[in-house]
């Protein structure tokens, strides 16, 4: 064995297990390995996991926030439109430096998989995927990173779009981005989600759109999404960010909706760091929460994950590329604190996130990769009330980033 992780506590498992690794995969979990192993860890009966999973980030736009003029409504549309000055002055040197940044910090915080959508638009071009790009291959042997082609100044309100998205396809985008509800009618946002599935067939891409960002109930795309998918023949394989508007549908169109989703087999992305900030802002007392139906999603049995979205933007001005943060806000917001509730959010963002980015060789088990944390701490809740020091970070079986907290008490 290359290395050997001795005394680990497992989620589920009684006892403390020893983890054999060979040539970045997972090859036996015992209670007692007999061999040596070439270099060894003593996880001194900590929570080892595997590796957290962001899918839902925007790397190309993070770090910008005091750069750009303040958002002073502090909703969507100002945001979008602070970017646009901003986004004409891209370079890709600049693009990819920011993107390092937290990229970084989400490895160091336990992160071995993102995917990020990345703006694909008449204003910005293609520099923001360029950049994107550069900084995937520099730390392609830290983290696996997917890239969405990302319109999201619309497609049919945005002439050369189409065009463009096309070429980010071209040059090494993974999947097929969309915001169909920011287009004037609902007859374009639906030419929109056409137009996407339209080179996600050409290219045998999977599908994930931001679907309905906003708190009113006219937007209606996730129903758009749905039957497009399944008149495709795509199910499984798309996903939908956000989902606002879920939350401001009646309760009987909520429902017929979701059964829509569940038929689908379309995945769910809430962002509740962000939208927490965003949605609701024009609301007098009581305050909407700004988050999807998580909950009930659940419950018709949707895959729901989450993601930290934006870090240091004009959409969110915090976020420092840490799941298990995200997970305790995350919490909070969709009102998940009974014993299973919690577990559930720690599967959001480990097996759950998994089955969005349809990863074959993910989990604590021998054949997958060994991509794996070692984290401060004994248990789910407390992994996630405390967001402990990740001792170790592991990455196809190499330990790529330490980690831990000196406390010390003075009376």
């Amino acid at each position: 064995m290359n290395l050997i992780i001795r005394n680990a506590k497992l989620r589920n498992r009684q006892g403390l297990w020893d983890i054999g690794i060979k040539s970045g995969v997972i090859k036996a979990i015992e209670d007692n390995l007999p061999q040596k192993g070439e270099e060894e860890i003593d996880a001194n009966g900590k929570l080892v996991v595997p590796s957290f999973i962001d899918p839902h980030i925007h790397l190309d736009k993070v770090n910008i926030v005091e750069v750009v003029r303040p958002n002073k409504t502090g909703t969507l549309k100002e945001a979008i439109e602070i970017i646009w000055d901003k986004k004409a002055q891209y370079t890709i040197e600049d693009i990819a430096e920011r993107a390092g940044d937290v990229i970084e910090r989400g490895v160091v915080n336990g992160t071995a998989k993102m995917r990020t959508h990345v703006d694909v638009d008449t204003i910005g071009g293609l520099k923001p995927l360029e950049g994107v790009i550069a900084a995937r291959n520099k730390y392609k042997n830290a983290v696996d990173i997917q890239i969405i082609a990302f319109p999201q100044e619309g497609i049919i309100k945005d002439p050369g779009c189409d065009k463009l998205m096309w070429k980010a396809m071209e040059m090494g985008a993974d999947i097929v981005g969309g915001m169909p509800a920011n287009e004037h009618t609902p007859d374009d946002s639906k030419k929109h989600i056409e137009l996407c599935f339209g080179i996600a067939e050409k290219f045998n891409a999977d599908v994930d759109m931001h679907i309905d960002e906003t708190d009113d109930p006219f937007y209606r795309t996730l129903e758009m999404l749905a039957d497009e998918t399944i008149e495709r023949g795509w199910q499984g394989r798309v996903t939908a960010g956000h989902t606002c508007a879920l939350a401001a549908y009646d309760d009987h169109y909520a429902g017929y909706v979701i059964e829509k989703v569940k038929k689908a087999g379309i995945n769910i992305i809430t962002n509740p760091v962000t939208n927490l900030m965003l949605q609701g802002r024009n609301d007098k007392q009581p305050v909407r929460r700004g988050i999807t139906r998580v909950k009930e999603l659940l419950a018709a049995g949707v895959n729901v994950s989450f993601g930290q979205d934006c870090v240091k933007d004009t959409f969110y001005p915090f976020g420092s590329a840490d799941m298990l943060q995200v997970a305790l806000v995350t919490a909070h917001a969709a009102h998940m604190s009974l014993p299973h509730e919690i577990e559930k959010v720690f599967d959001m963002i480990t097996h759950d996130a998994a089955k969005i980015l349809r990863l074959d060789n993910y989990g604590l088990e021998a054949g997958k990769d060994a991509d794996i944390v070692i984290l401060d701490a004994l248990t789910v809740d407390d992994a996630i009330r405390l967001q402990p020091a990740r001792l170790y970070v592991i990455k196809r079986g190499k330990v790529i980033a330490k980690s831990r907290y000196n406390r010390e008490l003075c009376l």
